[in-house]
């Protein structure tokens, strides 16, 4: 069973001004998380990104979308992303030292 805790770094504009580039966060894994959290999913080409789920659609897939609508690719543009995708919940911000509360 993999470390239910990993650390990611927010790479990118898609959620400022909630995460800047370069921020380090704590990542518990998850399979499920509620609409308005911060997450990590994957990508197509197994890219790890940081994006807001905004709802559930369909057959349980995800709506995410980043803070920064001018600066994210995400659900706009790609549609929903399938469930599994999901990595897990952001429960902290790690470096810099929290400012915002990140749960939804």
């Amino acid at each position: 069973m993999p470390f239910p805790l990993r650390r990611v770094l927010v790479q990118g504009p898609s959620m400022a001004p909630t995460l800047r580039h370069g921020d380090q966060l704590l990542v518990v894994r998850r399979t499920t998380a509620r609409p308005g959290a911060v997450v990590v999913v994957r990508l197509a080409g197994e890219q790890l990104a940081v994006k807001r789920l905004v709802r559930f659609v369909d057959n349980g897939a995800l709506w995410v979308e980043g803070d920064n609508s001018f600066g994210s690719t995400d659900s706009r543009s790609l549609g929903a992303i399938p469930a599994h995708a999901l990595v897990g919940v952001v429960v902290a911000r790690l470096w810099p030292r929290p400012r915002l509360r990140l749960r939804g």
